[in-house]
């Protein structure tokens, strides 16, 4: 072997040695975490100076592991973010890279519309999770409360959900794509997407526990600037984007493809992941009960939100050198509209 390819082994291996090894819980099997998936198969996190590793958990599972140390960061929905921060001050959302999931409401073959949910079943993971907060924002379209209908509980992600609509446990539930793609094709009834309302929000945002950041300040940084590499390669290469989605979710192919071509058409993807104040009013108009509410009203969340670090990337350049000069004007829009 000769010298200089030893001494190229050499370098290799103590570049990976100085690698931070960090965890990031990914709560749910959907697009929401996309740019993590391809952040982890494009080298990004690798080339801000992070060994990453992804380890999945629904809800609460991602909070437990910020609290306890188990992880560095999840990519948590708004309004869990919310409901957790409000009752423990030790987290921070930071910035919300994502918009919302292709997201229905599917029933069984005798619902013709979400009225005839009155008195029904709807399986949720938990109750307060992203898909009971959804199914309130779809139940409200018709006039109907939460009380109008029995939650059930099931415990599990999107695949437990569907396994609970399929056997009859429940008579609707929310599903993401592309699972949802099969029910309809089975003859489920599709009552609604979240999608289809601009009013309905649903963004995900990035968590820390406070702790964490002020032991590694240029942590969040480094992680938002790999997320919005990601960001960059998903709308600059399908291919790819496609292959990574693939590596850590066995779906159809063509199934990804349609949820990337309604993700790409939407721009569900932000490329300046500022939160916006709208998301944060509407979180907070559609609690998932009296005593969240209660909870929610009362809390500041100016301390547990966070646009400064979305600010500085802003004035240094980043966003601009990364998209493209025509970034600016959509900084400047977002920034109007974030929470303050």
């Amino acid at each position: 072997m000769g010298k200089r390819v030893i001494l190229f082994l050499f370098a290799m291996l103590a570049a990976h040695a100085q690698l931070q090894k960090i965890t990031i819980n990914y709560p749910t099997r959907t697009g929401q975490v996309w740019p993590l998936y391809l952040a982890k198969e494009g080298g990004y996190y690798q080339k801000y100076g992070l060994d990453v590793t992804l380890v999945f958990g629904v809800h609460p599972a991602g909070i437990a592991m910020l609290v306890g140390g188990q992880a560095t960061m999840t990519a948590y929905t708004l309004e869990q973010a919310m409901e957790a921060s409000s009752k423990d001050g030790s987290l921070i959302a930071l910035g919300s890279p994502f918009k919302k999931s292709l997201f229905s409401l599917m029933a069984a073959k005798s619902i013709a519309s979400v009225r005839d949910l009155r008195g029904k079943r709807i399986g949720v993971s938990q109750i307060g999770d992203a898909p009971y907060n959804y199914t309130v924002g779809l139940l409200a379209k018709a006039g109907l409360m939460p009380r109008d209908v029995e939650w059930v509980p099931v415990g599990t992600d999107v695949n437990g959900r569907a396994a609970a609509l399929v056997s009859g446990r429940v008579e609707a539930t929310m599903l993401t794509a592309p699972v949802y793609f099969k029910f309809e094709e089975q003859g489920f009834r599709n009552l609604g997407n979240i999608s289809d309302y601009d009013d309905i929000y649903a963004p995900s945002v990035y968590l820390f526990k406070k702790s964490t950041i002020a032991a590694n300040p240029k942590l969040p940084e480094q992680l938002m600037k790999a997320h919005a590499e990601a960001i960059k390669r998903f709308y600059d290469d399908k291919a790819f984007a496609l292959k990574a989605y693939l590596a850590w979710d066995k779906q159809d192919q063509a199934d990804i493809e349609r949820v990337y071509d309604h993700y790409y058409k939407v721009n569900t993807y932000e490329r300046v992941p500022y939160i916006p104040a709208a998301a944060v009013k509407y979180i907070l108009d559609h609690p998932a009960d009296a005593q969240t509410a209660a909870q929610l009203r009362k809390y500041d969340f100016r301390k547990v939100i966070d646009n400064s670090l979305v600010d500085r990337l802003v004035q240094e350049g980043f966003f601009e050198q990364l998209f493209g000069p025509d970034i600016k004007a959509e900084e400047e829009r977002k920034k109007k509209i974030s929470f303050r």
